[in-house]
């Protein structure tokens, strides 16, 4: 009896060892909105898409673009955060969501942004177009070249802010997904705005001051965990919209629904795509320092040079892969030669699980190696002399 027992569980053992069971398994979500994308932030990798290069009229999520230029204006010394601008008469006369500038009225950019960002102001969209181009027409013009820049294949803007209902103002999830992830990903502070659930600005003009209150237009901020911006959109033309990101154990993503057909939907579908995006994503980085043993360069007196790996390696993995199966390999180039300059690549610290390379990083001089000339082996071979 007792030796039937130990063959039965023998059995088991020997079966369960034959099959491997995946622990979880992730359906992709059935959603109601056309068209929609998910995309993980750091390596622009799209981990979900429906019919998301079809192209829609994105209402506000416009202001993406518009938002990404104004944060590239600051980079390039054109504006600055504390630079005063001055609302023009058509700037005022912007319809839809707006946050009641006056014609003459003096806010600063950051101010600016805010309501671009936080209140999805119109009115303050296109008075950050005429600051940095001159007119709207003429910053229209650099959204669409940023746009062409970026490969959006399938994006065409005819204003900064998506307020006009015209067929040739268009994009696609897939698109909105790119300019997203370019503004996170170059301007990640945008989110110390995008984040601001209410926040009070001072109109002040010839009639007096008052007070106005920006809210939030991005009601996952409230109700989904991570969540931290972005941008939403809405008109009778375009439906509902939403460009939302939010970053969880250090990744983030962007999820894009267009053209969703009430704003439930929007909220509720963009949310289920970012916790499918999540479940999806594992993100490996490599946070020990590479000890590189100096190299030997042809043509110096020196003859060996230190190096050092350039940047921080980080790997997106949609597989559940194990990170600790990671290994590390050095690839050095052939008969390196003087001279080199700090900086130069001179090789590749390499990354590989189960032997299929994941990545790699640049090995880079860490110090110049010149080229010796006659009077430096001449003064070498004086100083072995005199030892």
């Amino acid at each position: 009896m007792r030796n039937r027992i130990l063959w039965i569980l023998s059995f088991f053992l020997l079966f369960f060892n034959c099959f491997s069971f995946p622990v979880t398994v992730y359906a992709e979500p059935e959603i109601e909105t056309p068209h929609a994308a998910v995309m993980e932030v750091s390596t622009g990798t799209l981990l979900y898409e429906k019919d998301a290069d079809t192209p829609v009229h994105p209402a506000s999520v416009t202001k993406v673009m518009t938002i990404l230029l104004i944060f590239e204006a600051i980079e390039k010394g054109e504006i600055s955060l504390t630079d005063e601008v001055t609302t023009s008469a058509y700037a005022k006369s912007m319809g839809g969501s707006q946050v009641f500038l006056e014609t003459g009225e003096v806010q600063t950019v950051e101010t600016l942004l805010k309501c671009i960002i936080i209140a999805s102001g119109n009115d303050a969209a296109v008075t950050m177009a005429e600051a940095i181009s001159g007119t709207e027409e003429a910053f229209v013009e650099r959204m669409n070249a940023k746009a062409a820049e970026l490969g959006m294949e399938n994006t065409h803007f005819v204003d900064c802010c998506g307020l006009t209902e015209a067929s040739e103002h268009y994009t696609s999830a897939r698109d909105v997904a790119i300019m997203s992830r370019e503004l996170l990903y170059r301007y990640p502070e945008v989110t110390e705005y995008s984040d601001i659930w209410m926040e009070d600005i001072t109109h002040v003009t010839s009639q007096g001051s008052s007070v106005f209150t920006l809210s939030n237009t991005n009601k996952l901020l409230r109700s989904y965990d991570g969540c931290d911006g972005l941008k939403t959109g809405s008109t009778s033309y375009a439906k509902y919209c939403l460009s939302a990101t939010a970053r969880r154990d250090g990744i983030r993503l962007v999820s894009v629904v267009l053209t969703a057909p009430d704003t439930k939907t929007r909220f509720a579908e963009a949310a289920e795509l970012l916790s499918y995006g999540f479940s999806l994503c594992s993100m490996y980085y490599d946070e020990e320092t590479p000890e590189l043993s100096k190299i030997v360069v042809k043509g110096t007196i020196q003859n060996e040079f230190a190096v050092t790996v350039d940047g921080e390696f980080s790997y997106l993995s949609t597989t559940g892969e194990d990170f600790s199966l990671i290994e590390k390999s050095v690839e050095y180039m052939d008969d390196l030669q003087a001279p080199l300059e700090k900086g130069d690549t001179v090789g590749n610290y390499v990354y590989t699980i189960d032997g299929r390379e994941i990545g790699r990083m640049p090995i880079v001089m860490a110090e110049a190696a010149p080229r010796a000339g006659y009077a430096d082996y001449l003064n070498q071979a004086w100083e072995k002399w005199m030892l």
